[in-house]
């Protein structure tokens, strides 16, 4: 399992807000497990936090703002996608303004910076949402399109198309997250010189410069609109007097632009607040769209939350009821598990079907079947054992002993005819035999039991295992 990651120690940059034009000395501090990525506004009495949350989002023009009562953090992507780039799950951002500095443009300064004070991996599990069902976005307006679809990782391919001659239509990829420092990051944002005029008016990019943005020109405009338009921003006048990239900047690549709006997804959708396993495919993507996305991808996992994973119950099992047999010392009545459907090295999904036949039901609420709790806990901690077993090489002359039940809830009663999905991860790797795993149990997607088992495997010596009472 890969481990979730924060600093190693802090950082400052100090910058220019793009759109607000005021300087702003930006930290970014190391966090706990499952801190998650919050900004916090230092100049502001009380110093309030706001969560890097795609439901806090407020505006999206030309940057995403994200707003919590009352007080505002401009610009979120750039910093939001070094972070994510880079792999690190948890952060503090402490900025003493309204917006995160702009920089070059990019998110490479501040992989520079990560770079510098280093990355350490913490002890919790990174939360990945893992993507089995396609997901689907469309804005008629701005003709944009996105689809999520399953990965084993995250990719992202993008297209964008400004019906620009300049411009053109460009496509980007990125394969695996971990080219986003070379082949992303340094990818500066980008304007048409057409669009300066509407956006100094709307009161934005007042700190907008030749240094900070890539500025296309497809077509030239008269000297005297170039001229208001570098006394709306404060600039000096300048001259245009071909298309292109104006000041004959150097891109760094020749798909720049779409590799930065592939640079703003990863930005936008570190609002989910989980990484993703998966492949999103992008068309003609902007601030508005990724956060609509993000926050259609957090409706998905939650909604996942409720109805509880998904499991192929048809597959072939990787341990049937024989090899079963071969492992635990149970047998009928107190073999209560049917098959092994899915393992690695630090989890495991069993099946238990429940039937009227199984004796515990002559006595127990007589017709009113209900499965007693604790046979589920026995069935979940048989489960625990074949996984903490397969780890020796002759689990036939090992035992498994409880050694402490916590945190167990019943969700919902267990009737005959359920089949219930045992799924169990190891909390700690095992050591000295002793097994800490915490379990669920599903019954039709809905959870019915939870709790967290602690057992010792032992090796017996002269004794053939056959006594059901070994996980007692």
């Amino acid at each position: 399992m890969s481990k979730q990651k924060t600093l190693k120690a802090p950082f400052s940059v100090v910058g220019i807000g793009l759109h607000t034009g005021e300087k702003v000395t930006l930290t970014v501090n190391p966090a706990i497990d499952n801190h998650g990525f919050k900004f916090q506004r230092v100049d502001i009495e009380g110093e309030p936090i706001i969560n890097a949350d795609a439901d806090l989002v407020v505006d999206t023009s030309r940057s995403t703002t994200l707003e919590k009562n009352g007080v505002r953090v401009h610009t979120t992507e750039h910093i939001l996608a070094a972070l994510a780039g880079m792999e690190i799950d948890n952060a503090l951002i402490q900025l003493d303004g309204p917006e995160i500095p702009i920089m070059d443009g990019s998110a490479f300064p501040f992989v520079e910076a990560i770079n510098q004070v280093g990355i350490v991996e913490q002890n919790s599990d990174k939360d990945y949402f893992v993507v089995t069902e396609n997901l689907t976005y469309e804005d008629l307006e701005r003709q944009t399109e996105m689809l999520l679809v399953p990965q084993d990782e995250f990719r992202l391919t993008v297209m964008v198309d400004y019906n620009s001659p300049t411009l053109g239509t460009q496509h980007a990829h990125m394969y695996k997250i971990e080219d986003f420092e070379t082949e992303i990051s340094k990818c500066r944002t980008f304007v048409f010189l057409r669009e300066l005029e509407v956006l100094a008016k709307n009161g934005l990019i007042k700190g907008g410069d030749l240094d900070n943005a890539i500025v296309l020109v497809d077509k030239p405009l008269p000297q005297e609109k170039l001229d208001e338009i570098a006394d709306l921003l404060g600039k000096p006048h300048i001259k245009v007097e071909e298309t292109g990239v104006l000041n004959n900047l150097t891109l760094h690549f020749q798909n720049e632009p779409a590799r930065h709006k592939l640079l703003d997804i990863i930005g936008d959708l570190a609002l989910v607040g989980k990484p993703i396993k998966g492949h999103i495919l992008a068309a003609r993507p902007g601030h508005k769209g990724n956060v609509d996305f993000a926050k259609m991808i957090k409706a998905e996992i939650k909604k996942l939350k409720k109805s509880g994973p998904k499991f192929d119950l048809s597959k072939t099992p990787i341990y049937d009821i024989t090899d079963i047999e071969k492992l635990l010392p149970h047998r009928y009545p107190f073999l209560l598990v049917d098959k092994i459907i899915e393992m690695d090295e630090t989890s495991i999904v069993g099946v238990k079907n429940v039937t009227l036949n199984e004796p515990q039901f002559t006595g127990h609420f007589p017709g009113n079947p209900v499965m007693p709790g604790v046979l589920m806990v026995e069935a979940m901690a048989q489960i625990g054992g074949i996984l903490a077993l397969s780890s020796v090489e002759d689990p036939e002359n090992y035992s498994t002993y409880f050694m402490k039940i916590d945190k167990v809830k019943f969700k919902r009663k267990v009737i005959p005819g359920d089949t219930i999905i045992f799924e169990l991860k190891l909390i700690i790797p095992i050591r000295r035999g002793i097994v800490l795993m915490e379990g669920r149990g599903y019954v039709n997607g809905q959870l019915a039991i939870e709790a967290e088992l602690m057992a010792q495997i032992v090796k017996e010596k002269n004794v053939v295992p056959k006594v059901a009472e070994s996980t007692h």
